[in-house]
Protein backbone atom coordinates (compact mmCIF):
# COMPACT_ATOMS: atom_id res chain seq x y z
CA UNK A 1 0.00 0.00 0.00
CA UNK A 2 1.70 3.37 -1.31
CA UNK A 3 2.03 5.53 1.80
CA UNK A 4 2.08 8.91 0.06
CA UNK A 5 -0.57 9.85 -2.86
CA UNK A 6 0.86 10.65 -6.15
CA UNK A 7 -0.32 14.68 -4.78
CA UNK A 8 1.62 14.23 -1.57
CA UNK A 9 4.69 13.35 -3.48
CA UNK A 10 4.02 16.33 -5.50
CA UNK A 11 4.29 18.75 -3.09
CA UNK A 12 7.59 16.90 -1.16
CA UNK A 13 9.21 17.46 -4.83
CA UNK A 14 7.86 21.06 -5.43
CA UNK A 15 9.35 21.80 -1.68
CA UNK A 16 12.61 20.53 -2.89
CA UNK A 17 13.19 22.29 -5.70
CA UNK A 18 11.73 26.01 -4.56
CA UNK A 19 14.65 25.18 -1.77
CA UNK A 20 17.01 24.46 -4.75
CA UNK A 21 17.90 20.72 -3.64
CA UNK A 22 17.72 19.24 -7.12
CA UNK A 23 19.36 15.78 -6.50
CA UNK A 24 16.66 15.41 -3.26
CA UNK A 25 13.90 16.18 -5.75
CA UNK A 26 15.40 13.71 -8.52
CA UNK A 27 15.22 10.99 -5.55
CA UNK A 28 11.60 11.68 -4.75
CA UNK A 29 10.22 11.79 -8.26
CA UNK A 30 12.11 8.22 -8.61
CA UNK A 31 9.96 6.71 -5.04
CA UNK A 32 6.73 8.75 -6.50
CA UNK A 33 6.73 6.90 -9.75
CA UNK A 34 7.89 3.36 -8.67
CA UNK A 35 4.89 3.59 -6.32
CA UNK A 36 2.77 5.26 -8.78
CA UNK A 37 3.86 3.81 -12.33
CA UNK A 38 0.49 4.28 -14.07
CA UNK A 39 -0.37 7.35 -12.95
CA UNK A 40 -0.53 10.38 -15.57
CA UNK A 41 -0.77 13.29 -13.47
CA UNK A 42 2.30 12.41 -11.80
CA UNK A 43 4.26 11.87 -14.97
CA UNK A 44 3.29 14.85 -16.20
CA UNK A 45 4.28 17.01 -12.80
CA UNK A 46 7.29 14.88 -12.57
CA UNK A 47 7.80 16.48 -16.26
CA UNK A 48 6.88 20.27 -15.66
CA UNK A 49 9.33 19.71 -12.12
CA UNK A 50 12.47 18.74 -14.54
CA UNK A 51 11.27 21.36 -16.93
CA UNK A 52 11.44 24.02 -14.31
CA UNK A 53 14.87 22.49 -12.88
CA UNK A 54 16.55 22.83 -16.44
CA UNK A 55 16.37 19.16 -17.27
CA UNK A 56 14.65 19.24 -20.41
CA UNK A 57 15.94 15.65 -21.73
CA UNK A 58 14.28 14.06 -18.37
CA UNK A 59 11.39 16.09 -18.47
CA UNK A 60 10.57 15.45 -22.24
CA UNK A 61 10.86 11.39 -21.25
CA UNK A 62 8.59 12.33 -18.41
CA UNK A 63 5.71 13.99 -20.23
CA UNK A 64 6.50 11.23 -23.09
CA UNK A 65 5.22 8.51 -20.36
CA UNK A 66 2.10 11.23 -19.27
CA UNK A 67 1.09 10.93 -22.91
CA UNK A 68 1.70 7.10 -23.15
CA UNK A 69 -0.65 6.63 -19.97
CA UNK A 70 -3.49 9.27 -21.81
CA UNK A 71 -2.36 9.13 -25.30
CA UNK A 72 -5.67 11.71 -25.81
CA UNK A 73 -4.43 14.51 -23.23
CA UNK A 74 -4.07 17.70 -24.97
CA UNK A 75 -2.03 18.92 -21.98
CA UNK A 76 0.52 15.98 -21.88
CA UNK A 77 1.27 16.09 -25.44
CA UNK A 78 1.74 19.51 -25.74
CA UNK A 79 4.24 19.87 -22.58
CA UNK A 80 5.71 17.23 -24.61
CA UNK A 81 6.28 19.16 -27.46
CA UNK A 82 7.19 22.18 -25.33
CA UNK A 83 10.16 20.52 -24.37
CA UNK A 84 10.89 18.61 -27.80
CA UNK A 85 11.12 22.21 -29.33
CA UNK A 86 13.47 23.20 -25.94
CA UNK A 87 15.75 20.22 -27.31
CA UNK A 88 15.92 21.29 -31.17
CA UNK A 89 13.34 18.66 -31.92
CA UNK A 90 10.93 20.62 -33.73
CA UNK A 91 9.83 17.79 -36.14
CA UNK A 92 8.90 15.25 -33.34
CA UNK A 93 7.00 18.25 -31.53
CA UNK A 94 4.90 18.55 -34.52
CA UNK A 95 4.00 15.10 -34.79
CA UNK A 96 3.16 15.16 -31.44
CA UNK A 97 0.92 18.00 -31.39
CA UNK A 98 -0.58 17.14 -35.16
CA UNK A 99 -3.22 14.45 -33.56
CA UNK A 100 -4.78 16.13 -31.35
CA UNK A 101 -4.98 19.36 -34.00
CA UNK A 102 -8.87 19.85 -33.81
CA UNK A 103 -9.60 20.06 -30.50
CA UNK A 104 -5.75 21.84 -30.26
CA UNK A 105 -7.24 24.81 -32.84
CA UNK A 106 -9.56 26.11 -30.56
CA UNK A 107 -6.84 26.43 -27.43
CA UNK A 108 -4.79 29.39 -27.72
CA UNK A 109 -1.75 27.47 -25.38
CA UNK A 110 -1.59 24.60 -28.37
CA UNK A 111 -1.80 27.03 -31.25
CA UNK A 112 0.68 28.79 -30.01
CA UNK A 113 3.19 25.78 -29.01
CA UNK A 114 2.51 24.53 -32.34
CA UNK A 115 3.69 27.81 -33.97
CA UNK A 116 6.52 27.59 -31.80
CA UNK A 117 7.19 24.30 -33.32
CA UNK A 118 6.55 24.96 -37.07
CA UNK A 119 9.11 28.23 -36.66
CA UNK A 120 11.89 25.78 -35.40
CA UNK A 121 11.28 22.95 -38.14
CA UNK A 122 11.57 25.69 -40.67
CA UNK A 123 7.85 26.62 -41.49
CA UNK A 124 7.53 30.00 -41.24
CA UNK A 125 4.24 30.11 -43.28
CA UNK A 126 2.82 27.80 -41.07
CA UNK A 127 3.98 29.17 -37.87
CA UNK A 128 2.48 32.41 -38.93
CA UNK A 129 -0.76 30.54 -39.11
CA UNK A 130 -0.69 29.13 -35.49
CA UNK A 131 0.57 32.41 -33.66
CA UNK A 132 -2.34 34.06 -35.49
CA UNK A 133 -4.58 32.04 -34.44
CA UNK A 134 -3.45 31.67 -30.91
CA UNK A 135 -3.55 35.82 -31.07
CA UNK A 136 -7.17 35.65 -32.26
CA UNK A 137 -8.00 32.84 -29.28
CA UNK A 138 -6.14 35.11 -26.90
CA UNK A 139 -4.98 38.30 -27.95
CA UNK A 140 -2.88 38.95 -25.47
CA UNK A 141 -0.80 36.06 -25.35
CA UNK A 142 2.33 37.08 -24.75
CA UNK A 143 4.63 33.70 -26.25
CA UNK A 144 2.33 34.10 -29.41
CA UNK A 145 3.11 37.90 -29.86
CA UNK A 146 6.38 37.78 -29.41
CA UNK A 147 6.81 34.25 -31.89
CA UNK A 148 4.75 36.00 -34.20
CA UNK A 149 6.44 39.00 -34.16
CA UNK A 150 9.87 37.13 -34.84
CA UNK A 151 8.09 35.55 -37.88
CA UNK A 152 7.48 38.60 -39.55
CA UNK A 153 11.10 39.81 -39.72
CA UNK A 154 12.31 36.46 -41.01
CA UNK A 155 9.39 36.23 -43.21
CA UNK A 156 9.93 40.10 -44.33
CA UNK A 157 6.43 41.05 -43.99
CA UNK A 158 5.82 44.74 -44.39
CA UNK A 159 4.17 44.79 -40.92
CA UNK A 160 7.14 43.49 -39.28
CA UNK A 161 7.30 46.71 -36.84
CA UNK A 162 3.86 46.64 -35.81
CA UNK A 163 3.51 43.70 -34.82
CA UNK A 164 6.92 43.90 -32.41
CA UNK A 165 5.39 47.10 -31.18
CA UNK A 166 2.51 44.79 -30.31
CA UNK A 167 4.42 42.38 -28.74
CA UNK A 168 6.44 44.86 -26.96
CA UNK A 169 3.39 46.22 -25.49
CA UNK A 170 2.00 43.14 -23.81
CA UNK A 171 5.82 42.58 -22.70
CA UNK A 172 7.89 45.90 -22.34
CA UNK A 173 10.71 44.36 -20.69
CA UNK A 174 11.79 41.59 -23.21
CA UNK A 175 14.83 42.16 -24.63
CA UNK A 176 14.38 39.69 -27.53
CA UNK A 177 11.35 42.39 -28.56
CA UNK A 178 13.67 45.07 -28.12
CA UNK A 179 16.21 43.47 -29.98
CA UNK A 180 13.75 42.49 -32.65
CA UNK A 181 12.50 46.31 -32.96
CA UNK A 182 15.92 46.99 -33.58
CA UNK A 183 16.42 44.83 -36.39
CA UNK A 184 12.98 45.55 -37.59
CA UNK A 185 14.38 49.82 -37.61
CA UNK A 186 17.35 48.66 -39.44
CA UNK A 187 15.90 46.81 -42.30
CA UNK A 188 12.90 49.76 -42.45
CA UNK A 189 16.16 51.85 -43.17
CA UNK A 190 16.12 53.46 -40.19
CA UNK A 191 19.82 52.43 -39.10
CA UNK A 192 20.15 55.53 -36.45
CA UNK A 193 16.89 54.22 -34.40
CA UNK A 194 18.40 50.37 -34.74
CA UNK A 195 22.00 51.79 -33.07
CA UNK A 196 20.51 53.80 -30.32
CA UNK A 197 18.27 50.70 -28.87
CA UNK A 198 21.32 48.42 -29.37
CA UNK A 199 23.41 50.54 -27.54
CA UNK A 200 20.61 51.07 -24.46
CA UNK A 201 20.95 46.92 -24.94
CA UNK A 202 24.25 46.56 -24.47
CA UNK A 203 24.31 49.35 -21.96
CA UNK A 204 21.79 47.57 -20.25
CA UNK A 205 22.85 44.16 -20.49
CA UNK A 206 26.64 44.50 -21.37
CA UNK A 207 27.42 40.33 -21.50
CA UNK A 208 24.15 40.08 -23.93
CA UNK A 209 25.53 37.98 -26.87
CA UNK A 210 23.01 38.97 -29.16
CA UNK A 211 22.97 42.45 -28.54
CA UNK A 212 26.66 43.08 -28.62
CA UNK A 213 26.55 40.72 -32.12
CA UNK A 214 23.90 42.96 -33.30
CA UNK A 215 26.01 46.28 -32.26
CA UNK A 216 28.78 44.96 -33.87
CA UNK A 217 27.17 44.23 -36.91
CA UNK A 218 25.86 47.76 -37.32
CA UNK A 219 29.15 49.73 -36.44
CA UNK A 220 30.69 47.26 -39.55
CA UNK A 221 28.20 48.68 -41.64
CA UNK A 222 28.77 51.98 -40.33
CA UNK A 223 32.21 51.74 -41.63
CA UNK A 224 34.13 51.93 -38.21
CA UNK A 225 37.33 50.34 -38.39
CA UNK A 226 37.06 49.19 -34.35
CA UNK A 227 33.65 47.96 -34.87
CA UNK A 228 34.05 44.98 -31.74
CA UNK A 229 35.48 47.53 -29.22
CA UNK A 230 32.34 47.58 -27.27
CA UNK A 231 33.18 43.89 -26.40
CA UNK A 232 35.77 45.29 -24.41
CA UNK A 233 34.11 47.77 -22.39
CA UNK A 234 31.53 44.67 -21.75
CA UNK A 235 34.58 42.60 -20.70
CA UNK A 236 35.39 45.53 -18.21
CA UNK A 237 31.98 45.69 -16.64
CA UNK A 238 30.95 42.38 -16.31
CA UNK A 239 34.78 40.75 -15.77
CA UNK A 240 33.63 37.14 -14.06
CA UNK A 241 31.76 36.27 -17.78
CA UNK A 242 34.09 34.11 -20.02
CA UNK A 243 31.67 34.34 -22.87
CA UNK A 244 31.84 37.62 -23.80
CA UNK A 245 35.73 37.16 -25.01
CA UNK A 246 34.84 33.94 -26.36
CA UNK A 247 32.44 35.48 -29.04
CA UNK A 248 34.76 38.76 -29.34
CA UNK A 249 37.30 36.69 -30.80
CA UNK A 250 35.35 34.69 -32.33
CA UNK A 251 33.57 38.04 -34.30
CA UNK A 252 37.36 39.05 -34.88
CA UNK A 253 38.18 35.99 -36.47
CA UNK A 254 35.10 35.62 -39.39
CA UNK A 255 36.26 38.76 -40.85
CA UNK A 256 40.33 37.25 -40.84
CA UNK A 257 41.04 39.72 -37.71
CA UNK A 258 42.78 36.44 -37.13
CA UNK A 259 45.50 38.34 -34.65
CA UNK A 260 43.15 40.48 -32.80
CA UNK A 261 41.38 37.68 -32.07
CA UNK A 262 44.44 36.01 -30.73
CA UNK A 263 45.15 38.76 -28.17
CA UNK A 264 41.26 38.87 -26.76
CA UNK A 265 41.69 35.01 -26.39
CA UNK A 266 45.39 35.29 -24.50
CA UNK A 267 44.60 37.74 -22.37
CA UNK A 268 40.78 35.65 -21.30
CA UNK A 269 43.33 33.08 -20.70
CA UNK A 270 45.33 35.14 -18.01
CA UNK A 271 42.07 35.85 -16.42
CA UNK A 272 40.21 32.83 -16.66
CA UNK A 273 42.88 30.44 -16.07
CA UNK A 274 40.61 27.64 -14.93
CA UNK A 275 38.92 27.74 -18.65
CA UNK A 276 41.31 26.00 -21.08
CA UNK A 277 39.20 26.66 -23.55
CA UNK A 278 40.83 30.20 -24.08
CA UNK A 279 44.02 28.21 -24.88
CA UNK A 280 42.50 26.47 -27.21
CA UNK A 281 41.24 29.49 -28.39
CA UNK A 282 44.25 30.87 -28.71
CA UNK A 283 46.45 28.69 -30.48
CA UNK A 284 43.45 28.40 -33.36
CA UNK A 285 43.67 32.28 -33.85
CA UNK A 286 47.57 32.18 -33.88
CA UNK A 287 47.71 29.55 -36.21
CA UNK A 288 45.49 30.74 -37.96
CA UNK A 289 47.65 34.64 -38.38
CA UNK A 290 50.43 32.46 -39.16
CA UNK A 291 52.75 32.10 -35.38
CA UNK A 292 52.63 28.92 -35.95
CA UNK A 293 55.16 28.29 -33.20
CA UNK A 294 53.15 30.30 -30.53
CA UNK A 295 50.26 27.42 -31.65
CA UNK A 296 52.58 24.73 -31.08
CA UNK A 297 53.26 25.83 -27.70
CA UNK A 298 50.36 25.51 -26.67
CA UNK A 299 48.96 22.29 -27.74
CA UNK A 300 51.44 20.60 -26.97
CA UNK A 301 50.66 21.13 -23.26
CA UNK A 302 46.95 21.21 -23.77
CA UNK A 303 44.84 19.02 -21.75
CA UNK A 304 41.30 19.32 -23.64
CA UNK A 305 40.85 16.50 -25.83
CA UNK A 306 37.51 16.50 -27.54
CA UNK A 307 36.76 16.62 -31.16
CA UNK A 308 36.48 20.29 -31.48
CA UNK A 309 40.47 20.32 -30.20
CA UNK A 310 40.95 17.33 -32.48
CA UNK A 311 39.47 19.48 -35.48
CA UNK A 312 41.81 22.76 -35.05
CA UNK A 313 44.26 21.20 -34.54
CA UNK A 314 44.63 19.18 -37.59
CA UNK A 315 44.20 22.48 -39.55
CA UNK A 316 47.83 23.33 -37.14
CA UNK A 317 49.38 19.77 -38.55
CA UNK A 318 48.67 20.19 -42.18
CA UNK A 319 49.69 24.02 -42.15
CA UNK A 320 53.28 22.61 -40.39
CA UNK A 321 53.06 19.78 -43.12
CA UNK A 322 53.12 16.57 -40.22
CA UNK A 323 50.41 14.72 -42.16
CA UNK A 324 50.59 11.65 -40.56
CA UNK A 325 49.59 13.66 -37.32
CA UNK A 326 47.04 15.12 -39.17
CA UNK A 327 45.66 11.68 -40.64
CA UNK A 328 45.63 10.34 -37.44
CA UNK A 329 43.50 13.19 -36.02
CA UNK A 330 40.98 12.76 -39.03
CA UNK A 331 40.45 9.30 -38.30
CA UNK A 332 39.52 10.12 -34.85
CA UNK A 333 37.05 12.41 -35.77
CA UNK A 334 35.33 10.61 -38.94
CA UNK A 335 35.12 7.46 -36.23
CA UNK A 336 33.70 10.55 -33.67
CA UNK A 337 31.16 11.49 -35.88
CA UNK A 338 30.71 10.45 -39.83
CA UNK A 339 28.39 12.55 -40.62
CA UNK A 340 30.59 15.93 -39.55
CA UNK A 341 31.67 17.50 -42.42
CA UNK A 342 34.62 19.50 -41.66
CA UNK A 343 36.79 16.44 -41.00
CA UNK A 344 35.83 15.00 -44.67
CA UNK A 345 36.41 18.33 -46.18
CA UNK A 346 40.03 18.36 -44.46
CA UNK A 347 40.52 14.61 -45.02
CA UNK A 348 39.88 15.57 -49.09
CA UNK A 349 43.03 18.06 -48.87
CA UNK A 350 45.10 15.57 -46.93
CA UNK A 351 44.68 12.88 -49.37
CA UNK A 352 45.48 15.23 -52.52
CA UNK A 353 48.38 16.38 -50.39
CA UNK A 354 49.84 12.72 -49.89
CA UNK A 355 48.12 11.25 -53.40
CA UNK A 356 45.53 9.05 -51.96
CA UNK A 357 43.61 7.27 -54.66
CA UNK A 358 40.89 7.73 -52.40
CA UNK A 359 40.15 11.61 -53.07
CA UNK A 360 39.08 10.25 -56.33
CA UNK A 361 36.16 8.61 -54.61
CA UNK A 362 35.70 11.51 -52.16
CA UNK A 363 35.13 14.25 -54.47
CA UNK A 364 35.69 13.48 -58.38
CA UNK A 365 33.10 11.29 -59.63
CA UNK A 366 31.43 12.10 -62.32
CA UNK A 367 28.13 14.11 -61.27
CA UNK A 368 29.52 15.09 -57.96
CA UNK A 369 29.83 18.27 -59.47
CA UNK A 370 28.13 20.09 -62.23
CA UNK A 371 26.68 23.67 -63.79
CA UNK A 372 23.19 22.81 -64.61
CA UNK A 373 20.70 25.24 -66.24
CA UNK A 374 17.65 26.58 -63.79
CA UNK A 375 14.43 25.03 -64.52
CA UNK A 376 11.78 27.82 -65.99
CA UNK A 377 14.58 30.64 -65.73
CA UNK A 378 12.94 32.52 -68.66
CA UNK A 379 9.79 33.13 -66.76
CA UNK A 380 10.96 32.69 -62.93
CA UNK A 381 14.68 34.76 -62.68
CA UNK A 382 13.84 38.45 -64.03
CA UNK A 383 10.97 39.19 -61.09
CA UNK A 384 13.31 37.61 -58.81
CA UNK A 385 16.16 39.36 -59.66
CA UNK A 386 14.14 42.77 -59.26
CA UNK A 387 13.53 41.62 -55.97
CA UNK A 388 16.62 40.62 -54.87
CA UNK A 389 18.07 44.25 -56.08
CA UNK A 390 15.64 46.24 -53.50
CA UNK A 391 16.87 43.91 -50.48
CA UNK A 392 20.63 44.33 -51.12
CA UNK A 393 19.88 48.28 -51.69
CA UNK A 394 19.31 48.03 -47.74
CA UNK A 395 21.66 44.63 -46.66
CA UNK A 396 25.00 44.86 -44.30
CA UNK A 397 28.15 43.13 -44.86
CA UNK A 398 27.57 40.17 -42.76
CA UNK A 399 29.64 39.35 -39.57
CA UNK A 400 31.45 36.04 -39.77
CA UNK A 401 30.67 34.67 -43.37
CA UNK A 402 32.63 33.74 -46.28
CA UNK A 403 32.51 37.05 -47.98
CA UNK A 404 34.60 39.77 -48.55
CA UNK A 405 33.36 42.97 -49.75
CA UNK A 406 29.39 43.23 -51.29
CA UNK A 407 26.23 42.50 -49.19
CA UNK A 408 24.44 39.85 -47.83
CA UNK A 409 20.44 39.67 -47.75
CA UNK A 410 19.41 38.92 -44.37
CA UNK A 411 17.69 35.57 -42.61
CA UNK A 412 16.73 33.33 -44.72
CA UNK A 413 15.72 33.92 -48.35
CA UNK A 414 12.78 31.35 -48.90
CA UNK A 415 11.51 32.07 -45.60
CA UNK A 416 10.41 35.41 -46.96
CA UNK A 417 6.58 35.94 -48.31
CA UNK A 418 7.31 37.52 -51.73
CA UNK A 419 6.06 34.93 -54.56
CA UNK A 420 8.97 35.47 -56.89
CA UNK A 421 10.79 33.90 -54.16
CA UNK A 422 9.03 31.12 -53.81
CA UNK A 423 8.60 30.32 -57.34
CA UNK A 424 12.55 30.11 -57.29
CA UNK A 425 12.46 27.86 -54.46
CA UNK A 426 10.42 25.25 -56.91
CA UNK A 427 12.60 25.99 -59.72
CA UNK A 428 15.99 25.16 -57.64
CA UNK A 429 14.23 22.30 -55.98
CA UNK A 430 13.27 20.74 -59.34
CA UNK A 431 16.82 21.35 -60.90
CA UNK A 432 18.45 19.87 -57.74
CA UNK A 433 16.20 17.13 -58.20
CA UNK A 434 17.55 16.66 -62.19
CA UNK A 435 20.85 16.92 -60.32
CA UNK A 436 20.69 14.47 -57.49
CA UNK A 437 19.52 12.04 -60.99
CA UNK A 438 22.81 12.25 -62.11
CA UNK A 439 24.77 11.56 -59.42
CA UNK A 440 26.48 7.97 -58.59
CA UNK A 441 25.02 6.13 -56.92
CA UNK A 442 24.29 5.88 -53.41
CA UNK A 443 27.33 4.55 -51.36
CA UNK A 444 27.04 4.17 -47.47
CA UNK A 445 30.51 4.49 -46.88
CA UNK A 446 30.14 8.26 -48.53
CA UNK A 447 29.72 11.51 -46.66
CA UNK A 448 27.24 12.87 -49.44
CA UNK A 449 26.55 9.57 -51.75
CA UNK A 450 25.03 7.55 -48.27
CA UNK A 451 22.18 10.90 -48.79
CA UNK A 452 21.56 10.61 -52.46
CA UNK A 453 18.29 8.57 -52.11
CA UNK A 454 17.38 10.22 -48.76
CA UNK A 455 14.32 12.98 -48.80
CA UNK A 456 16.14 16.37 -48.63
CA UNK A 457 15.53 20.03 -48.04
CA UNK A 458 16.75 23.29 -48.85
CA UNK A 459 18.37 25.35 -46.20
CA UNK A 460 20.50 28.16 -45.60
CA UNK A 461 19.29 30.08 -48.51
CA UNK A 462 20.72 33.69 -48.80
CA UNK A 463 21.59 36.16 -52.11
CA UNK A 464 24.87 37.89 -52.43
CA UNK A 465 26.05 40.98 -54.36
CA UNK A 466 29.25 41.78 -55.27
CA UNK A 467 30.74 44.77 -56.58
CA UNK A 468 33.47 44.99 -59.19
CA UNK A 469 37.32 45.98 -57.77
CA UNK A 470 38.67 43.24 -55.52
CA UNK A 471 35.02 41.93 -53.68
CA UNK A 472 35.55 38.18 -53.60
CA UNK A 473 34.54 34.86 -51.58
CA UNK A 474 37.34 33.62 -49.53
CA UNK A 475 37.32 29.70 -49.83
CA UNK A 476 35.35 27.84 -47.06
CA UNK A 477 32.71 24.95 -46.69
CA UNK A 478 28.75 25.01 -45.48
CA UNK A 479 29.32 22.51 -43.00
CA UNK A 480 25.28 22.15 -41.72
CA UNK A 481 24.85 21.16 -45.63
CA UNK A 482 25.11 18.05 -48.06
CA UNK A 483 24.96 19.71 -51.50
CA UNK A 484 25.67 23.21 -51.64
CA UNK A 485 25.45 25.60 -54.62
CA UNK A 486 25.43 29.24 -56.47
CA UNK A 487 22.91 30.09 -58.39
CA UNK A 488 24.12 33.07 -60.97
CA UNK A 489 21.28 35.46 -61.62
CA UNK A 490 23.64 38.17 -62.87
CA UNK A 491 27.39 38.54 -64.01
CA UNK A 492 29.72 41.48 -65.14
CA UNK A 493 30.17 41.79 -68.88
CA UNK A 494 33.73 43.01 -68.63
CA UNK A 495 35.37 40.55 -65.70
CA UNK A 496 38.88 42.35 -66.28
CA UNK A 497 42.53 41.35 -67.42
CA UNK A 498 42.49 38.14 -65.06
CA UNK A 499 40.57 34.89 -67.96
CA UNK A 500 39.06 33.37 -64.39
CA UNK A 501 38.00 36.36 -62.68
CA UNK A 502 34.79 35.35 -61.08
CA UNK A 503 34.83 31.92 -61.40
CA UNK A 504 34.36 29.63 -59.11
CA UNK A 505 37.07 27.77 -57.74
CA UNK A 506 36.37 23.91 -56.14
CA UNK A 507 38.61 22.43 -53.59
CA UNK A 508 41.40 25.14 -53.06
CA UNK A 509 42.35 25.17 -49.35
CA UNK A 510 41.45 28.00 -47.12
CA UNK A 511 44.32 30.48 -47.19
CA UNK A 512 44.75 29.95 -43.58
CA UNK A 513 45.76 26.64 -43.90
CA UNK A 514 48.85 27.85 -46.65
CA UNK A 515 49.15 24.89 -48.77
CA UNK A 516 50.13 25.23 -51.91
CA UNK A 517 46.86 23.33 -54.25
CA UNK A 518 45.16 24.33 -56.65
CA UNK A 519 41.18 23.88 -57.00
CA UNK A 520 40.31 20.44 -58.59
CA UNK A 521 37.64 22.21 -60.82
CA UNK A 522 37.16 25.90 -61.70
CA UNK A 523 33.67 26.39 -63.10
CA UNK A 524 32.38 29.18 -64.71
CA UNK A 525 29.55 31.02 -63.95
CA UNK A 526 26.89 31.17 -66.67
CA UNK A 527 23.75 33.50 -65.96
CA UNK A 528 20.69 31.29 -65.11
CA UNK A 529 22.90 28.20 -63.72
CA UNK A 530 23.46 26.57 -60.71
CA UNK A 531 26.57 25.45 -59.97
CA UNK A 532 26.29 22.26 -57.67
CA UNK A 533 28.83 20.18 -55.73
CA UNK A 534 29.76 18.47 -52.45
CA UNK A 535 29.23 20.39 -49.06
CA UNK A 536 32.48 18.41 -48.05
CA UNK A 537 34.41 20.69 -51.27
CA UNK A 538 35.86 24.39 -50.10
CA UNK A 539 34.82 26.59 -52.54
CA UNK A 540 35.85 30.41 -53.18
CA UNK A 541 35.60 33.06 -55.93
CA UNK A 542 38.30 35.24 -57.96
CA UNK A 543 38.10 38.43 -57.61
CA UNK A 544 36.79 40.45 -60.32
CA UNK A 545 36.60 43.26 -62.02
CA UNK A 546 33.80 44.92 -64.21
CA UNK A 547 30.06 45.99 -63.07
CA UNK A 548 27.85 43.81 -60.07
CA UNK A 549 27.30 39.74 -59.87
CA UNK A 550 24.54 38.25 -57.96
CA UNK A 551 23.80 34.86 -56.76
CA UNK A 552 21.41 33.07 -54.72
CA UNK A 553 23.61 30.49 -52.81
CA UNK A 554 21.94 27.73 -50.11
CA UNK A 555 22.56 24.48 -49.22
CA UNK A 556 20.48 20.91 -49.30
CA UNK A 557 20.61 19.19 -46.09
CA UNK A 558 18.17 16.35 -45.16
CA UNK A 559 14.69 16.83 -43.75
CA UNK A 560 14.93 16.42 -39.56
CA UNK A 561 13.32 13.37 -39.63
CA UNK A 562 16.69 11.82 -41.23
CA UNK A 563 18.43 13.69 -39.22
CA UNK A 564 17.37 12.92 -35.93
CA UNK A 565 16.44 8.91 -36.32
CA UNK A 566 12.70 10.23 -36.11
CA UNK A 567 10.02 8.22 -37.13
CA UNK A 568 7.71 10.97 -38.21
CA UNK A 569 8.32 14.04 -40.43
CA UNK A 570 5.68 16.87 -40.35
Amino acid sequence: MSILSPAQWREKAQAALQAQRIDEMRQILRKAIDEHPAEALLRNSAGNLFLRAGDIAESEAQFAQAMRLSPQSLEYRTNRAIALSSLGRNAEAIAVLAPVETAGASDAAYCSIRGTAERGAGNKAAAAQWYDRAIRLEPNRIKALHGRARTAIERGEPDALARVDLALAANQGDADLWLARAQALDVAGNPAGARDIAEQLVQQAPNWGEGLKFLAQLRLAAGESDFTSHYGTAMERVPQDPNIPVAWANILAGLDYNAEAAEVAARARSLFPQHELFALLEAVYAGAAGDDDRAEDIFATLAIDTPDRWLHETRHRMRRHELERAEGLLDRLVDDDPQAIGPWALRGILWRLTDDPREGWLHQQDGLHALRPLHDAERILPAAIEKLHALHDNSPLPLGQSLRGGSQTRGLLFDRIEPEFAALHDAIFSTLEEHRSKMPPADPAHPILRHRDTPWRITGSWSVRLSGGGDYHTSHIHPQGVVSSALYCLLPKDRGDDPQAGWLELGRPPPDLRLDLEPIRTIEPQEAHLALFPSTLYHGTRPFAGDRRMTVAFDVSLVQSQLHGEATNA
